[in-house]
């Protein structure tokens, strides 16, 4: 069968470890080219590309501080230059948290999460509008933590549930020029974000709020970004897809 994305360009931000590189090379193989977005990792950033790159597919680094006031600015700016204006898939991957108890949130964690995981989609999805054209298809990623309580993730948590809220106005506005736009919600990714899975006690931790009795691999997520960014995917929009094994049902 011909590759599904054949022809197709894609961003991924957030792309130089964890669910956004999984994503990034699943998005590759099927024939897309894929922008590999960082914020600190530029060498893992490059080793994406490389990996793409030797597996016979087209990949490129851009980076932009995505926590900085103008960070999806610039980030689209580069992206612009890259692949003009026309830009068929936009993964709004790069994320932050932190988990720690309510009264030990300061003014700046809490600012520093909605930065980076509310402002900084919210603003690049607007910057990249003009090259956003019917068809085109935006994914977010949000969080089992959006609908249910997972350890101490408050303020993670609310940024999450922003994500969803947004994903359905987003749809709504963009849905007459055919962008379609969604989320994947993940449960606990063996990712550097989720370190204590690593600890016995984080392990049976997990398994034990999962209907699947095995830890999710970042490709077990970037499988379904994949199905959402194709032509399978075209009647689906503003919904939210949990991807978490079965996660506290």
């Amino acid at each position: 069968m011909p590759d599904p994305l054949a022809g197709k360009t894609a961003l991924v931000t957030g792309a130089s470890r964890g669910i956004g590189r999984a994503s990034a090379i699943v998005l590759a193989r099927a024939g897309a080219r894929v922008l590999v977005h960082y914020g600190r990792g530029a060498d893992e950033a490059a080793a994406v590309v490389m990996e793409i790159r030797d597996a016979g597919g087209h990949a490129e680094a851009v980076g932009a501080d995505l926590s900085a006031p103008d960070g999806p600015h610039a980030l689209a700016r580069q992206v612009r230059s890259v692949v003009g204006d026309r830009l068929d898939i936009v993964v709004a991957n790069a994320g932050a948290a932190k988990a720690v108890a309510i009264e030990d949130y300061t003014v700046e964690d809490f600012d520093y999460l909605f930065a980076v995981n509310v402002r900084a989609p919210f603003f690049l999805v607007q910057q990249l509008l003009p090259s956003l054209h019917s068809g085109a298809s935006i994914i977010l990623v949000s969080s089992l933590a959006a609908r249910s309580v997972v350890g101490t993730l408050s303020a993670y948590a609310a940024t999450k549930g922003a994500v969803d809220t947004l994903v359905k106005h987003f749809a709504v506005v963009l849905g007459p020029h055919g962008v379609r736009v969604n989320a994947v919600a993940p449960g606990i990714v063996q990712t550097g974000m989720s370190k204590f899975t690593q600890t016995d006690a984080g392990r049976d931790y997990a398994l034990g709020i999962q209907a699947l009795k095995r830890l999710a691999e970042p490709e077990d997520i970037a499988g379904a970004i994949a199905f959402l960014a194709s032509n399978d995917a075209r009647w689906i929009t503003g919904d939210t897809i949990h991807v978490d094994g079965g996660s506290k049902l």
